[in-house]
C-alpha cells in the first residue's frame, strides 16, 4: 500500500469511528456526553450563532420569531446529513483504497462515493460488484450502519418531541397563574386573589418535577435547548425564572407562606441552572437583576392583594443575595436564544447597576 492510500484509508477510518462516536452520544447515551469531544454541540452552537444573527434583522417581531425557530426542525435534518455524509464519505475513502477487489474497478472516485451511497440506502448499483473479502466485509458493515442510523435518528425524534411536549405543557399551563409573558408576582397575587394556597404548593411541587425533567433531556439531547415555544409571548426559561422568582420571594418577603415548597423549588432550579450554565458554558457575574425599587413594589403588590410581608432591609438583601444564584445565567439564556424579555428576565442590560462604562479614549 502507497502512502497516499495509507492516508487515505486512515482518514476514512477516522470519519466513521468519528460519526459512529457523535451518533452513540447523541442518540444512545442516556445522559450528558463526557469528555472535550462534542462533534454535535459545538455544531449546533456554531449553527446558531449564524442563524441567529440573521434571523434577528427583521423588524417584525412574526418574522423574526418564525425564523428563529425554524432552527431547531432544520436542525435535525442537518444532523442526519452530518452524520449520514460523514460515514458515506469514510466508507467510500476505505472503497477507493480497495478498489481492486469491486469489479469493473471504479472509473473515478465519484463513482466510488455512489457506491458507497448504494451500500447506505440499500439500493442496488448496476454494475459493480464486491468480489474481495475485505470489501464484502466492508458492505455489509455499511448496509448495518445505515440501517441503525434511520432506527436511531427515528428513536431520536421520537425523544425529542415527547420531551419537547412535556415541557411546554407545563409552560402553556402556568399561564393562567403568571400571565404571558409569565411573573413570579402575578403568580402569587393570582393564588392570593382567587383564595389558592394549595394551588401555589402544588405549583412548586409540578415544577420541581418538570426542572428534573428538563435537566435531564435537555442535557442528554442538547437539540431541546433551541426548540421554541409555539405559543406567543412563551418561553420555558421565562416560565422556570417566575417560578424560581415567586419562590424567592416567598422565602425573603412573605410571612406564613409555604416557605418548605419553595425552599426545594430553589434548591433543584439552582442545580439545573448550575448544570446547564456549565454546559453550554454560559459564565456570568453574580447579580440580582433586579433593582431595590422593583423589589419595594413587588412587596406592596404582594401586600395589597393580602400578604403578610416583612419589612425592613434583610428582605431585600436576602433576596438579592438568593436570585444572584439562578438570575444571571436565566438572563443570559433568554438573550442567547433571542426570548422576547419578560418581567424581570430577559435582557436587563438598561438597569443602573448593569451599565457597561466606556473605556476612555485614548490621548493623540
Amino acid at each position: 500500500m502507497t502512502l497516499p492510500g495509507a492516508v487515505e484509508l486512515a482518514i476514512g477510518a477516522a470519519l466513521i469511528a468519528a460519526a459512529l462516536y457523535d451518533l452513540f452520544q447523541s442518540v444512545v447515551l442516556p445522559r450528558p456526553a463526557v469528555g472535550r469531544v462534542r462533534i454535535s454541540p459545538t455544531v449546533l452552537r456554531l449553527a446558531w450563532r449564524a442563524w441567529r444573527a440573521v434571523a434577528i434583522r427583521p423588524r417584525r417581531l412574526q418574522l423574526r420569531e418564525g425564523a428563529l425557530a425554524t432552527f431547531a426542525p432544520l436542525a435535525v435534518i442537518g444532523l442526519l446529513l452530518l452524520w449520514g455524509f460523514s460515514l458515506i464519505l469514510g466508507y467510500g475513502l476505505l472503497y477507493h483504497v480497495l478498489g481492486d477487489q469491486l469489479q469493473p474497478r471504479p472509473d473515478g472516485f465519484g463513482t466510488t462515493i455512489f457506491y458507497s451511497t448504494g451500500q447506505m440506502l440499500s439500493f442496488s448499483v448496476d454494475g459493480i460488484d464486491a468480489h474481495g473479502t475485505a470489501v464484502r466485509l466492508l458492505t455489509a458493515m455499511e448496509a448495518a450502519t445505515g440501517f441503525a442510523l434511520f432506527a436511531l435518528v427515528i428513536s431520536l425524534l421520537f425523544s425529542l418531541f415527547s420531551a419537547f411536549q412535556r415541557r411546554e405543557s407545563a409552560v402553556v399551563a402556568l399561564d393562567a397563574l403568571a400571565g404571558a409573558p409569565p411573573s413570579g408576582v402575578q403568580l402569587l397575587e393570582n393564588c392570593a386573589k382567587h383564595h389558592m394556597p394549595d394551588q401555589l404548593v402544588a405549583t412548586f411541587a409540578e415544577w420541581r418535577s418538570w426542572t428534573v425533567d428538563v435537566l435531564e433531556s435537555h442535557l442528554s439531547y442538547p437539540l431541546l435547548f433551541y426548540f421554541r415555544s409555539s405559543h406567543d409571548n412563551e418561553a420555558w426559561s421565562n416560565s422556570f425564572g417566575a417560578v424560581m422568582d415567586a419562590a424567592s420571594l416567598v422565602i425573603c418577603a412573605v410571612e406564613g407562606g409555604p416557605e418548605g415548597p419553595a425552599h426545594l423549588m430553589n434548591k433543584v432550579g439552582d442545580h439545573l441552572v448550575t448544570d446547564i450554565g456549565r454546559y453550554y458554558r454560559v459564565d456570568a457575574e453574580p447579580y440580582s437583576a433586579v433593582e431595590r425599587e422593583e423589589f419595594v413594589e413587588a412587596c406592596r403588590r404582594l401586600r395589597d392583594a393580602g400578604y403578610a410581608v416583612r419589612d425592613g432591609e434583610e428582605p431585600w438583601h436576602r433576596f438579592a443575595q438568593l436570585r444572584s444564584g439562578y438570575a444571571p445565567s436565566v438572563d443570559r439564556l433568554s438573550r442567547v436564544l433571542a426570548l422576547p424579555p419578560a418581567p424581570w428576565i430577559g435582557d436587563r442590560s438598561y438597569l443602573p447597576h448593569r451599565a457597561v462604562r466606556r473605556r476612555p479614549r485614548r490621548a493623540k
